[in-house]
C-alpha cells in the first residue's frame, strides 16, 4: 500500500457552479476528489481543535487512556 498525501483548498464555487484548481501534479496525472460542503457552524471548531492539543494533557485523560 502506498501513502498518499491529501492536499486541503478552500475555494468557493462559481456562479455557474465549477471549482477551479490549481494543483503541484503534472498534465495527465489521475486523481480523485472528494467535495464536502462546508458551513460556517463548526468552523470555530475547527480552529480549536487545529491550534493546540493541549487539550489532551491532562490527568483524567492519561488516567483512563495511557493504561488502556
Amino acid at each position: 500500500m502506498l501513502a498518499q498525501n491529501a492536499l486541503k483548498y478552500d475555494v468557493q464555487v462559481t456562479e455557474n457552479g465549477q471549482v477551479e484548481l490549481t494543483v503541484p501534479f503534472p498534465a495527465g496525472s489521475h486523481v480523485v476528489v472528494f467535495v464536502v460542503e462546508t458551513g460556517e457552524s463548526f468552523s470555530d471548531l475547527i480552529m480549536a481543535a487545529e491550534s493546540s492539543l493541549a487539550f489532551w494533557d491532562n490527568p483524567i485523560d492519561d488516567e483512563d487512556w495511557n493504561n488502556a
